[in-house]
């Protein structure tokens, strides 16, 4: 017999959320670790507010509600309150009861700037961290190190003479520019939306954007990141910036692979120094490498392993959202780079453990 399709006019509903939520469903074992995580970071967020005024947005809630920005690639904070307020899942996995006001955008890009600085990102990518090397899931001799670039939010345009000279523009939003013919580099050009941004390409044949550039550290035995760094967009800032994390992270007697881009004299020398073998992919003339780094199997089996710091990038990028990024500046940059690493280390933790499955999404 067809059923009737009857109007929805019933005004209460007696079932929480807690039973709206099925009992296998993946988030309930990741806001566990969250809520664990957030908790022991409340210090932290003790010393960043006032103790009077008008209450905030909760920096729980708030960092929660990012975290779910990440992991269903949610393009906007718009879009993102939106959605909090109709999917239940969202609401349960921030904290929201049922019937609670949901903030404005505005206010909730205003608390996210005062609260979410690239400080308070990093000591939450270190308590995740924690997690993991706690579980035994990380290895602390063997890493692997690379960059990539992430481009700014910033049109060529924007790219103009610092000395405020150039052609003159045509009138209206979006005139009409020609570059022909002239010489436009970092030293004298800057951009007037993202001053931060570098004009930069990785490669002979890619064409030059306006870019950021991000650096991981990973462990080799489960591909879990152990350091994230920012810095601009230049030839030398990869292996600056992988000498920088090395220092930080690695123990004497460590090995770290890297790609022919780190096969440089100054590279192998700071890793030397600081007690750390190289396994970095020999150029075929004028390696800085020898046989007493090539000879090894373990040589061989860096360079195997250092290609999946890629699926870190690439999660980066698909999901994480930061192909482009939609924040202005630098700073703002490195703490949501620190908190999309943070959360894949999340997914990647749960699925090392056996609780983060797919089809339960």
């Amino acid at each position: 017999m067809r059923g009737q399709a009857s109007p929805q006019s019933a005004m209460f509903s007696y079932v929480s959320l807690e039973e709206r939520i099925p009992t296998a469903h993946p988030l309930r074992k990741l806001r566990l670790l969250v809520d664990a995580v957030l908790a022991s970071m409340d210090d932290e967020f003790d010393a960043i507010y006032a103790r009077v005024g008008r209450p905030s947005v909760p920096p729980e809630r708030l960092l929660k509600a990012l975290l779910l920005q990440i992991l269903f690639s949610i393009r906007s904070e718009r879009l993102l309150v939106e959605s909090l307020d109709y999917n239940l899942l969202y609401r349960w996995f921030v904290g929201l009861g049922i019937d609670d006001a949901i903030w404005d955008h505005s206010t909730f890009s205003q608390n996210r700037d005062r609260l979410f600085n690239e400080g308070l990102a990093r000591i939450f990518f270190e308590r995740v961290k924690a997690l993991a090397q706690w579980g035994k899931l990380t290895s602390s001799e063997h890493f692997s190190v690379d960059g990539t670039l992430i481009e700014a939010w910033a049109s060529h345009k924007s790219f103009k003479p610092k000395d405020g000279s150039g052609p003159p523009t045509g009138p209206g939003r979006n005139p009409e520019v020609d570059f022909k013919g002239q010489r436009r580099i970092n030293d004298t050009h800057a951009s007037s939306t993202d001053p931060d941004a570098q004009l930069f390409r990785k490669s002979h044949g890619a064409e030059a954007r306006l870019s950021h550039m991000s650096h991981v550290l990973m462990e080799n035995r489960n591909g879990l990141v152990v350091d994230v760094d920012t810095t601009p967009a230049n030839g030398t800032a990869e292996r600056e910036a992988a000498l920088r994390m090395i220092r930080r992270q690695c123990r004497r007697g460590a090995t770290v692979g890297a790609d022919k881009g780190y096969d440089t004299h100054d590279f192998v020398a700071g890793c030397r120094k600081a007690g750390v073998t190289p396994h970095v992919a020999a150029k075929r003339t004028g390696s800085a490498l020898d046989g007493r780094t090539t000879r090894h199997a373990g040589y061989k089996s860096s360079l195997k392993v250092r290609k999946r710091i890629e699926e870190a990038f690439g999660w980066l990028k698909t999901v994480g959202g930061l192909r482009k990024t939609k924040l202005i500046g630098r700073e703002k940059l490195a703490g949501q780079a620190l908190l999309c690493f943070a959360t894949y280390n999340l997914v990647r933790i749960g699925s090392l453990t056996g609780w983060w499955d797919a089809k339960h999404v």
